[in-house]
């Protein structure tokens, strides 16, 4: 599931790409034959759309299953001890040290 997944992003992300150097092309034309820019062709909104759903579709599909939103359900089995336990921000070289002098 993994492969097509990345596959759908890759073609996904080229297909906007594509779209993208479509559109400067069509600018460049318009300017070519001075004309006025009113808006993009439909066939490359149309793409950009399908290549941007496409995206999305292999990007959700990669990122694997979802987590619930409630915090309740990760912390039913941890005690209230441990659930405000953060051991990263445990400091022992501080200034505390020289005012503790014995």
């Amino acid at each position: 599931m993994a492969t097509s997944s990345h596959a759908f992003v890759i073609v996904g992300l080229l297909s906007l790409a594509h779209a993208a150097y479509s559109a400067a092309q069509h600018r460049a034309y318009l300017r070519l034959t001075e004309q006025e820019f009113t808006s993009l062709p439909s066939d490359i909104v149309l793409q950009c759309l399908i290549s941007l759903l496409i995206t999305i579709y292999g990007v959700v599909h990669l990122a694997g299953n979802f987590r619930e939103i409630k915090a309740a359900a990760e912390l039913e089995n941890k005690s209230f001890d441990t659930a405000s336990n953060r051991p990263s921000y445990y400091m022992f070289m501080h200034r505390g040290k020289v005012l503790n002098c014995q």
